[in-house]
């Protein structure tokens, strides 16, 4: 007789490529700080191979040393790709530090709008999300989309929706329309059939993997996925397949 509970064990459909919601570093509200070793030891325990991670020190303290420190600890670590961050607060830099991302060829761009303050309306903001996409970064985008979503359209932008939850799932879809760009994050997607509607209504192509690691467990993240009603292709698509799309 076997014992335990099968979905403790991982399977082929918890499988993901790409985790676009990684943080290390320190984090004043969380109960302690966690180091770039402590977060490559949970991933590797976990289904998933690769990740897009950043360094805490570019929101919470200085840009310019933190995407600095990013390049410079995640050059050592094959399966983590940086992730570049401005200061919304100080949008007179953004161009010079987005510059530098460029040349240092960092595709992804992370904005902290909650944590610095920022709103859809405010011109810092407007001129950074801009300058961004003239130079054809993918925008990972905290907040609700609900109010960051509609300044964004229109604009050609990639965008994920890190906050994506499944209170506001009927507009993020609705915002999707004539959008191809926007995608949204499977973490906070915790309705019954929240992955199901997205892929019924908008398509796979409008879903991608996020933990919030390490301040979030990744095992109730990767167990969505292969619970999910979806196709072997959706799941193939949002795991690992719209990630690689952004990459190309």
């Amino acid at each position: 007789m076997s014992s335990g509970y099968a979905w403790l064990r991982p399977t082929a459909e918890e499988h993901v490529g790409w985790d676009v919601d990684v943080l290390y570093g320190p984090w004043p509200r969380h109960p302690r700080d966690t180091t770039l070793p402590e977060v490559r030891a949970r991933l590797a325990a976990s289904p998933v191979a690769g990740a897009l991670a950043l360094s805490t020190r570019g929101p919470l303290f200085d840009d310019a040393g933190g995407n600095a420190e990013t390049l410079r600890d995640l050059a050592g670590c094959p399966e983590l790709l940086p992730v570049g961050t401005v200061d919304v607060r100080d949008a007179l830099t953004a161009e010079a530090r987005l510059d530098e991302l460029a040349a240092a060829d960092v595709r992804f761009l992370r904005l902290f709008t909650v944590d610095q303050g920022a709103e859809p309306d405010f011109p810092g903001y407007r001129r950074v999300v801009r300058l961004a996409v003239e130079r054809g970064m993918v925008l990972l985008h905290d907040g609700d989309p609900r109010r960051f979503g509609p300044p964004l359209t229109g604009l050609g932008a990639d965008v994920v929706f890190l906050d994506l939850h499944a209170y506001v799932l009927a507009d993020f879809l609705l915002l999707t329309r004539g959008e191809p760009g926007f995608r949204g994050t499977t973490r906070m997607l915790s309705g019954p059939d929240s992955i199901e509607r997205v892929v019924e209504y908008a398509g796979a192509r409008h879903l991608v993997f996020g933990s919030r690691t390490p301040f979030m467990d990744i095992s109730p993240q990767t167990l969505k996925l292969r619970y999910a009603d979806i196709s072997a292709d959706d799941r193939a698509a949002i795991a690992t397949e719209n990630v690689e799309e952004l990459l190309a």
